[in-house]
């Protein structure tokens, strides 16, 4: 009989040893996939979904918009006489107030008529004087006459016969003709008055035309031009030649008046009192204004309607003739119900959305839309705050299905902007620092009116043109 080493018999057993617990190991395994395969199978079956909450928030429509300054008001100032400068008082960029001496002329004939009507005035005294010693003469002759004549009367009448009539006739006539005098001389004396209101007029006349030898500032503002110097001839501002210069230009630039062409189709959110958010780039500026006029006028050409907003400028810090970026709030809610527009879906004539009940299973709502945005909705009514949506790929859920929420984050407002056309001054700058090959109009990109871009940000809409759910009024098919 053949003796086996006793290491290897322990090396065998080891061997069966390590085999029996592979064994053991590998039917364990398969005895906990056989028991897992039932819940992986019924997890795979439920389709999970991307869901919104309902959140209240605001939504609003804003109209982006370039806008100029203008003076106030913008006065030429011409003298009323012509004649040579004597004096200008002011110059380019100065500041003045109403009233305040701008130039002075010098016309030595008008000069000469003022001394002239002086003269007649004062002959036009001397000559009522004269009428009123004049009337107080003939007063006192016709007096004595009188008395005379009542004398000869009374004595007539006491001896018959002892005066001749023919005398007491003379007497008379003498009475009475002392009277006409009295009333010739009081007749001189109107006649004399009413010359001397004549003369005072014509004086009066010749003083005003003297006094606008002297030009004085119809408002106050700022000299942006003048345009004689002294010794210059200059022609009145009532001569109907169009060509004559004025003296000096005023602006009223204390209080400026901010043009805005609004769009046609945005004419009817603008209205008197309505607020407009303004930033002036130039003097780096930001400020609010009402709007405090508008022509309700669409131009034929541009088709926008002229806007006005007046903007108080007392520092002058705003030049007339600057640029400034506007923003108009067109449509808009607040503390509404909203929701992500992918939310919706249109079933027949209505729209719906699918919400998630508290076990999670799906159901169809029927939902009344309001104001839409680019990116958020209105939910008049059929929703409350809290409530999920089921976000995009809603055709493949139907009513009662069971699904796994995804809550993706959403935001409760938003607010759109539509661009009417906006001012970047540095984005002109940078044109202006290309090179010179570059085309003009992409030069004048940050113009009114224009705006080249290859992407813009959600729910911004460029020229005007609206994106097909965005629209100020909510309701009817997207």
């Amino acid at each position: 009989m053949e003796t086996i080493p006793s290491g290897t018999v322990a090396h065998a057993w080891r061997h069966r040893a390590f085999a029996a617990a592979a064994l053991l190991l590998a039917l364990g395994i398969s005895a906990c996939h056989s028991d897992s395969a039932p819940s992986d199978a019924t997890a795979a079956s439920i389709p999970s979904a991307r869901v919104a909450v309902a959140q209240r928030g605001d939504i609003a429509h804003v109209l982006t918009l370039a806008g100029q300054f203008q003076p106030y008001q913008v006065v030429d100032v011409h003298p009323k006489v012509s004649g040579y400068m004597r004096q200008v008082n002011v110059d380019i960029g100065d500041i003045v107030r109403q009233g305040q001496t701008l130039a002075v002329l010098e016309v030595p004939e008008l000069r000469a008529q003022l001394q002239q009507t002086v003269f007649q005035v004062e002959q036009s005294k001397e000559e009522i004087t004269r009428a009123q010693h004049e009337i107080s003469r003939a007063e006192a002759q016709a007096t004595a006459l009188h008395q005379q004549y009542d004398r000869l009367k009374e004595a007539s009448a006491g001896h018959p016969g002892l005066i001749a009539q023919q005398e007491l006739d003379n007497a008379q006539a003498a009475d009475l003709g002392a009277q006409a005098q009295v009333d010739a001389a009081k007749a001189a004396m109107a006649a004399a008055k009413q010359h001397m209101g004549s003369a005072q007029a014509d004086n009066q006349r010749v003083q005003a035309l003297h006094d606008y030898t002297t030009v004085v500032a119809p408002i106050s503002g700022v000299v942006v031009w003048r345009y004689a110097d002294t010794g210059a001839l200059i022609q009145g501002g009532t001569n109907s030649n169009s060509q004559d210069l004025p003296i000096v230009r005023l602006s009223q630039s204390s209080l400026l008046r901010l043009r805005v062409p609004v769009p046609e189709e945005d004419v009817r959110f603008v209205h008197n009192g309505d607020q407009l958010q303004v930033r002036v780039d130039a003097v780096n500026r930001s400020l609010t204004g009402k709007i405090v006029r508008f022509t309700r006028n669409v131009n034929f050409d541009t088709r926008t309607m002229e806007t006005e907003v007046d903007v108080d400028n007392k520092d002058l810090s705003i030049a007339p003739g600057m640029y400034a970026n506007t923003m108009l709030r067109l449509a808009h809610v607040e503390n509404a119900v909203t929701i992500p527009i992918e939310a919706l879906v249109i079933h027949g004539n209505q729209q719906v959305v699918y919400v998630l009940g508290s076990n999670n299973h799906v159901h169809i709502r029927p939902v009344q839309v309001g104001l839409e945005g680019s990116r958020l909705a209105e939910i008049s009514s059929g929703l409350n705050p809290g409530d999920r949506v089921i976000v995009g790929g809603q055709d493949h859920y139907q009513e009662g299905e069971a699904v796994d929420p995804q809550v993706a984050p959403t935001p409760a407002s938003e607010t759109q902007q539509q661009t009417g056309g906006m001012i970047d001054l540095k984005g002109e700058e940078a044109a202006d620092a290309q090179p010179s090959s570059q085309s003009t109009s992409e030069r004048n990109a940050g113009h009114i009116g224009v705006q080249k871009s290859s992407a813009t940000e959600p729910g911004v809409e460029q020229k005007g043109a609206r994106e097909p759910n965005a629209r100020p009024a909510g309701g009817g098919d997207r």
